[in-house]
Parts: structure tokens; sequence; C-alpha cells
């Protein structure tokens, strides 16, 4: 890769009226929090939500957000930390290395300590969890759909919001929705559905937050969504360090370049920016309850 490709994109032009990132991973990002913090803000991005994928992201996010008042945690085991928790991960692919089997009892284990997590004032959200087909097999499933429903039973027990990855599993995912009743608050981050499912959600209420994928040439689908989502249930994230917005695509990601994503979402909306930030501004406080 190229130096060029690797280089943090510019700085855009700020923003007129300040927003939150629904979604980011600051533990995964090149750059202090605080120097993080600092170039969102020089840009109107003044409040992030950092996630936490497993037991060790969610702590550091729940400490993190102890620690800055801008920032607000959500704590879970991703949809894809699940099976590796009970099958094992001989090929160590996620941050935590190699890992043997522990069956359901580790992930009993694993949801109590998310339980906790989730009891924290600071801590505002459970999430990310959800479904993921695009890297859990079959073998896979049980554990990731047991995970799910367990996290939805957290998120209403303590009153806090609930974050969704869905990854080619639409259907199941508003499937388990329906049958263990979503909390109030249900936000599905990376938005990856097309106008229909939009619909859908926008019925249930749940939030849709968009990513900086909705820039990329290929997802009219997504932009189409976008286009019949009530402004009202309508959220921005960075999901960074991933899905940095055109024309920055495969460069690293950050909180800062969130004015991008919003300036093509109120393209999209056919609404001028100041008005699209406002309602993103409200909705992302309402969602997470800040």
């Amino acid at each position: 890769m190229s130096a060029a490709k690797d280089a943090p994109p510019p700085l855009p032009e700020p923003l007129g009226v300040a927003v939150a990132d629904s979604h980011t991973h600051l533990d995964m990002q090149s750059t202090t929090v605080e120097e993080a913090l600092l170039r969102a803000a020089s840009v109107g991005v003044t409040t992030v939500v950092q996630v936490g994928c497993d037991l060790k992201g969610s702590q550091w996010a729940a400490d993190t957000a102890e620690a800055h008042e801008n920032v607000h945690a959500a704590v879970a085991l991703h949809p894809n930390e699940a099976p590796r928790i009970v099958l094992g991960d001989p090929d160590g692919w996620s941050r935590q290395g190699a890992r043997r089997p522990g069956g359901d009892a580790a992930l009993d284990d694993a949801l109590a300590e998310i339980d906790r997590l989730a009891a924290l004032p600071h801590v505002k959200a459970v999430g990310e969890t959800g479904l993921d087909y695009f890297r859990t097999g079959a073998d896979g499933m049980a554990a990731q759909e047991r995970s799910f429903r367990a996290h939805i039973e957290i998120a209403k027990r303590h009153g806090k919001a609930l974050v969704i990855h869905d990854r080619e599993a639409h259907a199941d995912v508003l499937r388990i929705l329906r049958e263990e009743g979503a909390p109030d608050r249900t936000v599905f981050h990376c938005y990856s559905g097309d106008a229909e499912m939009a619909e859908l959600c926008a019925k249930s209420g749940y939030f849709m937050s968009f990513a900086g994928n909705m820039t990329f040439k290929n997802a009219q689908p997504l932009r189409d969504a976008l286009a019949v989502a009530p402004l009202e249930l309508v959220l921005v994230e960075t999901d960074a360090p991933f899905l940095t917005p055109a024309p920055y695509r495969g460069r690293p990601n950050a909180p800062y370049l969130i004015p991008i994503t919003v300036r093509a979402m109120a393209a999209v909306k056919s609404i001028h920016e100041d008005v699209l930030a406002a309602a993103i501004a409200e909705n992302t406080a309402r969602a997470f309850d800040y």
C-alpha cells in the first residue's frame, strides 16, 4: 500500500450544526482518544459513541466514556465473537489471537460481564450485537442467535439502547426482534438494508444509522433506503477505522470525516446540510438517551 493510501484524509469543511458520530471504534484508530476528539470537534463532530465488540473492548469503551464527557459507551459481544467463544478460534483471526473452544458456559460468563457493564451510567447502549452471516457459517449460527437474544434481554432490563450489527441476515434479525420484543430504542448500525426494509424499520420505530459506504458508487440501494427513511429516525456514523467515505475509500476513517457523509446524505434527502445535522444531533441524543 502506498504512503498516500495509508495517510489520513484531510480535514473537511466544518459543519454549521454540530452532530454526533453514533458508532466508532477509537481503540482501533491510530491516534490517541484526545487527538481523535479534538480533530472531530474542530469540524463540528462533538459527541461520539464508542462501541465494544468483545469483553476487552467493552471494558475499554466503558472506561473511556467515564473519562470523557463527550464519549458514550456501547458494550457487547460482536456477532462474530460469540461463535469464537463457544467453538474456539484456531486461526486467531480476532484481536485475541487463537482461542480454545469454551462451550456455552464460556458464552454465559462473557454475557454476565456484558450485563455488569451495561448497568453502568456512562454505558448508553448494548451493542454491537445481532447476526452476521457473511463471516460465520452454519456451525456458528446457534451461538450467534443465543448471544443476540441475550443482548436484547440485557438492553431491555437496563433500559439501554440496542445497537444492531446486521450483515446478510436482514430477515432473521427482524424476526428475532419481533420474537423477543425490541427495546424502546433500537439502532441499525451501518444500515445495510434496502428501501423496503427501511420502511419496515420505520414502522417499528427503529433508528437507521448511515455510514461512509452510502457514498460508494455501488451503494444505490443504501441511498434509496435513506431517501425513504423518516428524518426523525436517521443517524450518521463512521464505524471508523472502516468504511471511509468517497473519495477517500480505503484510507483510515475517523470521526472527523463525518461531515463528508452528512453532506452526501443531505444531497440524497434534498435538504440543507444544517437541517439534516440538527435532526441527526437530536435523534442521536434521543436514541442513546444522553
